[in-house]
């Protein structure tokens, strides 16, 4: 590939990457801005979405994401732009430095490993038993991992190479996992799943409790096929897991040859000078109507069309008896 049909926008790629996003992806830099205008003229099919960035570099991420195809990278940008709107409390004050998000952070939610596996993916790790529910809530937890997603997908390298997943289950009690409920499970997944321009190549879950193996039926209809492909169940069979992820780049909490995570490795690397400021942050005070924001982006108050994706991809259905079942927490201790 001469210099010449590479664009700027494949400038951040080093030649390994820049063959893989052709091989893989279907990068082509010869239509790449054509590319970029297909998807962003399909934005007026969505006149009830707020598209608030449709800069080429932006929809780049979708395009990537995708694989190129372009109505599904549209899809996925119409979904980013509408799972915000819909959850504004969520991505109000959606900085490091938030309390609420600041303890996730401190607490290793997520844990992000300094070294790339062989994909020259990003490795993140959870320590779900780090989760301190005197503290923050598991949508703290949420606002931070996607904040940090935001945050590594500016790499152009990590668009086209992605990120695994490594949940360590070690020590996470009954008490902490009753506290999850269908709705804040599947707002997860929808906003890492079906909402967010990241490629991941795997998901994996060590130390799994058997109540964690109940969790997970009750999410799985939620995920798609592909998800479902690469989520690895390895229980306390650090073996496996090393097949696919080699222990020289992996903590010793996980069997590999390096000293124990320090949690605060990340939080350090967003919060900076602000990591030893004090807060005080009770998750009780978190609230969760933004009605003055709401007001102006209400879907209701928008005009509908007739779209490409259909409006209902991310909706909730009406408060009906089933929303209530899923606020019930999937796990009684009673």
């Amino acid at each position: 590939m001469s210099a010449r049909t590479m664009t700027h926008l494949q400038a951040g790629l080093s030649p390994e990457t820049l063959e893989k996003a052709k091989v893989e992806l279907k990068e082509n830099p010869d239509t790449l801005h054509q590319d970029i205008q297909e998807v962003r003229d399909m934005i007026i099919t969505r006149p009830d979405i707020g598209f608030l960035r449709t800069d080429d570099a932006f929809i780049l991420r979708f395009l990537r994401a995708r694989k190129f195809n372009h109505f599904e990278a549209f899809r996925l940008l119409a979904q980013y732009f509408e799972y915000r709107q819909q959850n504004l409390d969520m991505f109000k004050n959606l900085k490091a430095t938030d309390p609420g998000i600041k303890q996730a952070l401190k607490d290793g939610f997520p844990g992000v490993l300094s070294n790339l596996d062989r994909y020259g993916r990003k490795i993140l790790v959870l320590f779900a038993a780090n989760w301190d529910q005197s503290r923050y809530t598991f949508v703290d937890i949420l606002r931070a991992i996607l904040l940090s997603l935001e945050a590594m997908i500016e790499d152009p390298e990590l668009q086209v190479n992605g990120f695994v997943l490594i949940i360590d289950w070690s020590n996470f009690t009954f008490k902490q996992a009753s506290k999850l409920t269908p709705s804040m499970l599947r707002l997860a997944i929808e906003g890492l799943q079906d909402s967010f321009p990241a490629r991941f190549g795997g998901i994996h879950f060590v130390n799994q409790p058997w109540y964690i193996h109940a969790l997970y039926t009750v999410i799985r209809p939620f995920l798609k096929d592909k998800t479902r492909k690469r989520i690895f169940m390895h229980g306390n069979n650090l073996n496996s897991l090393h097949q696919l992820i080699l222990p020289e780049i992996l903590p010793s909490e996980l069997g590999g040859m390096l000293p124990p995570y320090d949690m605060g490795t990340w939080a350090r690397t967003l919060l900076e000078h602000a990591y030893d400021e004090e807060s005080d942050y009770c998750p009780e005070s978190y609230t969760l109507s933004v009605k003055d924001l709401e007001k102006d982006l209400s879907p209701k108050n928008m005009k509908r069309s007739q779209s490409v994706v259909e409006p209902g991809v991310l909706k909730r259905p009406e408060k009906v008896k089933s929303e209530e079942e899923n606020m019930q927490p999937l796990l009684s201790l009673d």
